[in-house]
């Protein structure tokens, strides 16, 4: 007999931190911050289970996705700037935000989890359907400020659906 998979449980800052600093190889500073709302237009990725059942999201504001797409794929700071100033992401800077939301979802699994992956990720102003929009406004959640060295800080929250 097997025992029952529990839900994911909501990362701590450390975890994030932990996860961003191996990813890009430099100091991320994370640390409590405001809520990222959808008023903000953030990328939001949303993260499901094996039986398609939503279990988190990740709500990214603009300048945040800038500086994470840049330290994965080191990126110029200068083109990254110039979309944060016109107030979206460019093609590039979605597919390296991305792969740092999908290499997120390792914050979600564990063993004795029910295992979660990322689902997609809808660009910042992008249209996002209700039940997701509802579920971004929940309180079982996580908001953060990040700090990355070299390229700058932005705000990201992290909502489980349970």
């Amino acid at each position: 007999m097997t025992a029952a998979l529990q839900p994911a449980t909501l990362p701590t800052a450390k975890d994030v931190r932990d996860m961003l600093e191996g990813l890009f190889g430099k100091a991320v500073v994370v640390s409590p911050g405001d809520p990222v709302s959808l008023n903000d237009k953030p990328a939001v990725a949303v993260y499901v289970d094996p039986t398609m059942a939503t279990t988190a999201l990740c709500l990214v504001d603009l300048r945040l996705g800038a500086w994470l797409a840049g330290a994965l794929a080191l990126l110029p700071k200068g083109g990254l700037e110039d979309a944060i100033d016109e107030g979206e992401l460019y093609p590039m800077h979605l597919e390296a935000l991305y792969e740092v939301v999908n290499i997120a979802a390792s914050m979600f699994n564990g063993e004795g989890v029910n295992h979660s992956k990322l689902q997609t990720l809808h660009a910042p102003g992008e249209s996002i359907p209700g039940d997701i929009a509802g579920l971004a406004a929940a309180f079982n959640r996580i908001d953060l400020k990040v700090d990355v060295a070299g390229f700058g800080s932005g705000h990201l929250s992290i909502v489980m659906a349970h």
